[in-house]
């Protein structure tokens, strides 16, 4: 079982920056690849970002490619979501969620989700 609890959402002007912190509980963190995921009010929820499990392979959607870094410390059990240039489009509930097999674009690939931090981006 593992634990995940995002932190680092608020609020921030149009082509501000913000990091989001996902930590996990448990001593096998490093066995998971991780995702972020977000979902707007109204719609489905989307891909982000995700990454393996030692970190080397990482992959984005084309809306935040250039613009967003995934990175994890496994020695802290804790993935991190670097969000820079942010639009009024990024404003979003973000999910961090942890998977055994892949490191993925899809939702239900993914074993364990987290609460959810805000993020909103003002025009």
């Amino acid at each position: 079982q593992v634990q995940l609890v995002e932190s680092g959402g608020g609020l921030v002007q149009a082509g501000g920056s913000l990091r989001l912190s996902c930590a996990a509980s448990g001593r096998t963190f490093s066995r998971y690849d991780m995702g972020w995921f977000r979902q707007a009010p109204g719609k489905e929820r989307d891909f982000v970002a995700a990454i393996n499990w030692s970190g080397v392979s990482t992959y984005y959607s084309n809306s935040v490619k250039g613009r967003f870094t995934i990175s994890r410390d496994n020695a802290k059990n804790t993935v991190y979501l670097q969000m820079n240039s942010l639009k009024p489009e990024d404003t979003a509930v973000y999910y961090c969620a942890a998977s055994r097999l892949t490191a993925t674009t899809l939702g239900y690939e993914y074993d364990y989700w987290g609460q959810g931090t805000q993020v909103t981006v003002s025009s």
